[in-house]
């Protein structure tokens, strides 16, 4: 004689495979949300964004200081003054009649 298997075993053994796929579903849906390439995380990179871009245009705009600096000393044609300018500061030499105005 085979004893039957109880009605809890039987609903329990139904119900595994529908509960175990509902909290991988669960699962991989808070990490869609929650998780740092989430939902809720798109507004901070945003703001990351926001922040990069004004720190590449500042870059950009020294880069275009400093070619121009570069294009004034370029030994070929030179500026007098940007070259004056450099080794003074740089030498920190000035002529006996000039005045020295600090900026800073």
């Amino acid at each position: 004689m085979r004893r039957k298997p109880s009605t809890l075993l039987t609903t329990l053994r139904r119900a595994l495979l529908p509960a175990a796929a509902l909290t991988v579903m669960a699962f991989f849906g808070a990490y869609a949300v929650l998780g740092p390439n989430g939902v809720l995380a798109l507004g901070d990179y945003k703001k990351q964004l926001e922040k990069r871009e004004r720190a590449y245009a500042s870059l950009d705009h020294r880069r275009e200081v400093l070619r121009n600096k570069v294009a004034l000393l370029d030994p070929r044609h030179a500026n007098p003054d940007m070259v004056d300018e450099l080794v003074r500061r740089e030498l920190n030499v000035a002529h006996p009649d000039e005045v020295i105005v600090p900026l800073r």
